[in-house]
């Protein structure tokens, strides 16, 4: 029995509010559980130096958590005058995700930033970032192509993560905290709307898994994007 009482199959409710904030050019509340996340994403008319020059738009992406989003406070990044490697490494995650779906050369040379911002924490933070980063990545696009700045449409595929694991011995899919904290294999899973994956981050956490379980937890997740990338199309259409 999961603590939440769900099924070992069964997401957390998923709800998707877009244009959630007045400025950006994308913008969506995302809800999955009580893991609640503010995304936005920016467009602007300038690219890396790196690749300046090249014809080529790109896609990033940053990440925070706000210090009630957990049971007891964090301390601000910003006070201690740096990003946490967690905080890093989350937020690269989600800005190769994003990219995977996207034409850069029909995105033309633009870059637009993708803020995910946790409101409250309750498990599964990345994977509800890179979801509803995608949402607020589609509107802004949306405005793209209805102001004629860009020819076709740069978005090729929807992306969206899941997180999956082991718990009490069990393969369960949307871990919540109370699961994620105590799961014997913890496991991340980025995929597009087509099924194809981009990236899964597994670990064992306690204990080993076999290969049985490892295409158990697959299964679980190519469920779970389906829903999502669902949602993301009903929150955009």
């Amino acid at each position: 029995m999961r603590p939440s009482g769900r099924d070992l199959n069964e997401m957390r409710p998923v709800s998707i509010e877009t244009g959630f904030t007045k400025h950006a050019e994308g913008s969506c509340l995302i809800k999955m559980g009580d893991t609640h996340v503010l995304c936005t994403a920016t467009i602007e008319d300038r690219v890396p130096p790196f690749i300046k020059g090249s014809g080529l738009g790109w896609v990033t992406a940053e990440y925070g958590m706000l210090p009630r989003a957990t049971n007891t406070r964090m301390r601000r990044e910003a006070a201690s005058g740096k990003q946490g490697g967690r905080t890093v490494e989350i937020q690269r995650l989600i800005g190769r995700a994003l990219r995977a779906g996207v034409d850069r050369v029909a995105l033309g040379e633009r870059q637009i930033t993708v803020d995910c911002d946790v409101i409250q924490a309750d498990g599964g933070t990345r994977c509800a970032s890179i979801t509803g980063g995608w949402v607020a990545l589609r509107l802004a696009v949306n405005k793209l192509m209805k102001a004629g700045d860009v020819v076709s449409d740069p978005l090729v595929d929807p992306v969206a993560a899941v997180s999956c694991g082991i718990y009490a011995g069990q393969p369960v899919l949307d871990l919540d905290y109370p699961e994620d904290s105590e799961a014997g294999v913890d496991g991340n899973f980025i995929m597009t709307g087509s099924g194809k994956l981009i990236e899964v981050q597994m670990s064992a956490e306690g204990s080993v898994f076999s290969r049985t379980q490892m295409d158990q937890l697959m299964d679980l997740a190519e469920s779970g994007v389906t829903q999502l990338a669902a949602a993301q199309k009903a929150a955009t259409e």
